[in-house]
């Protein structure tokens, strides 16, 4: 079966800069790919190769088996994509944006009307499907840009930077909504400067750096190999049998003291791997005020790749 999102060997130059430099990615089929790199890593322009924004200077890129070079409208079929920051005509509501996209994709007027009703539900516009769009908020505009790029049903959906701008609340409704996406076979292709907001939502994670793919790994193995650094605050200081105790506990590779009531652990694993050590530490009666994650896998490993002023 072929991988819906395959990239091989991709370069793109302007003059003597290099954006994209021998690029080579596969991206499975129903996985959530958080696509990663300082400013500058390129990044954006991968993107805007696959959706045949920008011309590649060699190689090739392929969706759902289509090459997106040679022939872009039969590869873009089933892509949906939001690119960069999305805006709409101010008197439009939403159910004629979509109506408008409808027509120009060549969809009947039946189901379009059926996916208008579909879509605005999934992205929580339904209430709002008669306002004029001039009135909504940046959150609003960028999940009825999603629901356009829902609208034909498609397999791979692709986004640049989906929360970029948006206050806390639009964050979150965009988060949510794509991890209820990814309850679907779609795969999906987000790029963010929000590690953590990526290790929440992502199966995977690709990393760039000067148009180079550094790493291509699951969040899963990253958290398993990497582990979390975790803050730990007590009620009262920690005597010496209860630290030998914690440091003792299965999942804990190394604990040192840093303050009075405050220590610093190293933990294997991830969330559930967590708890467990937390369960652990309650049980030997220590009292715990708060159990903080100070530095998720994934941004161990970025910080691990990309050298320092390059953020």
């Amino acid at each position: 079966m072929t991988d819906p999102i395959v990239i091989e060997r991709l370069s793109k130059e302007y003059g003597q800069y290099v954006a994209l430099n021998d690029l080579s990615l596969r991206i499975e089929k129903g996985v959530c790919v958080g696509y990663l790199g300082p400013n500058g890593a390129g990044k954006t322009t991968t993107i805007k190769i696959l959706t045949n924004l920008l011309r590649a200077t060699s190689g090739r890129a392929y969706l759902n088996g289509e090459d997106v070079i040679n022939h872009p409208k039969s590869a873009l079929d089933h892509v949906g994509a939001v690119v960069e920051t999305p805006e709409f005509y101010p008197q439009l509501t939403p159910r004629e944006c979509l109506s408008y996209i409808g027509t120009i994709r060549g969809m009947k007027s039946s189901a379009v009307a059926e996916r208008t009703h579909a879509v605005l539900e999934q992205v929580k516009l339904l209430e709002v499907v008669d306002n004029r769009t001039r009135t909504f908020s940046k959150g609003m505009k960028q999940r009825l840009a999603i629901a356009q790029a829902l609208l034909h049903e498609p397999a791979v959906l692709i986004l640049d930077e989906p929360t970029s701008g948006l206050d806390p609340r639009g964050m979150v409704e965009v988060r949510d909504m794509i991890k209820e996406l990814k309850k679907t076979d779609i795969t999906i292709l987000m790029s963010s400067h929000l590690l953590n907001e990526v290790q929440e939502v992502c199966d995977k994670v690709a990393i760039i750096d000067r148009g180079t793919l550094l790493t291509y790994d699951s969040v899963q193995h990253l958290s398993a190999t990497k582990g979390t650094t975790v803050v730990i605050n007590t009620l009262n200081p920690i005597t010496a049998a209860e630290f030998r105790a914690v440091k003792a506990l299965r999942g804990v590779r190394a604990l040192k003291r840093i303050e009075t009531l405050t220590l610093v652990a190293q933990l294997d694993g991830g969330t559930k791997e967590q708890f467990t050590v937390l369960r652990g530490i309650l049980a030997t009666g220590v009292k715990v005020t708060s159990f903080i994650p100070r530095r998720g896998a994934i941004e161990d490993v970025y910080l691990s790749l990309i050298p320092e002023g390059e953020f």
